[in-house]
């Protein structure tokens, strides 16, 4: 943040004159493929077909907190919305921009939604963590703050939001697709999944096309964002538990996800998914490359050096 705390909520407002002219076809794009892929979390899931009462109790209580996770972290990416679209006013992006994170936040709005909706079928909705050292982990990963700094660009936010974090995310999704067995669970996933193929393509259009017209020290600064998010929040365990540095908590929440996922409901377990998600930074570090942009080799306790 800047020196005394200055956001961009303290500058003058110049939205006016409004360039409404097509400057970024390809996330119009996005934008028709979103509204042409609307779906209603209440009516495109067969919810009969869950069947509660034949899930083992353990299973079941474990997937009700998991999904109960899921929708404390999707309100989470819902609430820090209007703080990236005031960000896109200020800085006068192109209207399909704003067009296109409009829909995105409708679409964020509808995976807490299902989430909520599994939740309550699989024996009721859970408001909030029970330990508290977990609420940390699933509340927020700092998207407000770098929206409202104006020594944060968009650009570098988008660097460390979507094309490290969201694309981290859609192959944890895309995992849990080909290993979830039960089919209403399965549903839910895909459904949000297909909208996560487009935030993350959103993110990677954006920098593409600006990168030729930014200087050396402000793909640095992108550079370093994308850094400091995997490090300081995706190898902390914001996504996952067994990420985050072992404590009671963690063991309890990856025991959550152990159940859930032996049940075919959702969730993955480390040994499943470290493979994946190491072989997923890789492809983002080597698209980051002709951009620019270079990420180091990164080391956790679990994964080692990757």
């Amino acid at each position: 943040m800047t020196a005394g705390n200055t956001t961009i909520l303290d500058e003058p407002e110049h939205r006016f004159p409004l360039d409404m002219s097509m400057r970024a076809p390809r996330i119009h794009e996005l934008y028709a493929a979103s509204n042409r892929s609307q779906w209603d979390p209440r009516t495109d899931v067969d919810w009969d077909a869950l069947r509660p009462e034949e899930i083992p109790e353990a299973n079941r209580e474990a997937a009700r907190l998991w999904w109960s996770r899921r929708g404390w972290g999707e309100y989470g990416a819902v609430s820090e919305s209007p703080a990236l679209i005031v960000r896109f006013y200020r800085d006068r992006l192109p209207p399909e921009v704003l067009q296109y994170f409009a829909i995105r936040s409708q679409e964020e709005a509808r995976h807490a939604e299902a989430c909520v909706l599994m939740a309550e079928k699989l024996g009721g909705w859970i408001e909030q963590p029970e330990i508290q050292e977990f609420e940390t982990a699933v509340s927020t990963h700092g998207v407000r703050s770098m929206a409202l700094d104006p020594d944060t660009s968009v650009e570098a936010i988008m660097g460390a939001l979507v094309c490290c974090l969201e694309e981290y995310a859609f192959d944890w999704f895309r995992l849990m697709v080909e290993t979830t067995t039960h089919p209403v669970a399965n549903r839910v996933l895909k459904l949000i999944m297909r909208d996560e193929v487009r935030h993350c393509a959103f993110g990677w259009y954006w920098l593409e096309s600006r990168v030729p017209h930014m200087s050396a020290d402000e793909i640095k600064r992108v550079e370093r964002a994308a850094i400091a998010t995997t490090e300081q929040v995706e190898l902390t365990g914001y996504r996952v538990p067994w990420l985050a540095p072992d404590s009671e908590a963690t063991r309890r929440e990856n025991e959550i996800d152990r159940l859930t996922f032996e049940a075919g409901l959702g969730a993955t377990v480390e040994e499943v998914e470290a493979p994946v998600f190491v072989a997923c930074v890789q492809r983002v570090r080597e698209r980051f490359r002709p951009l620019g942009i270079e990420l180091p080799q990164f080391r956790h306790p679990r994964l080692g050096a990757f």
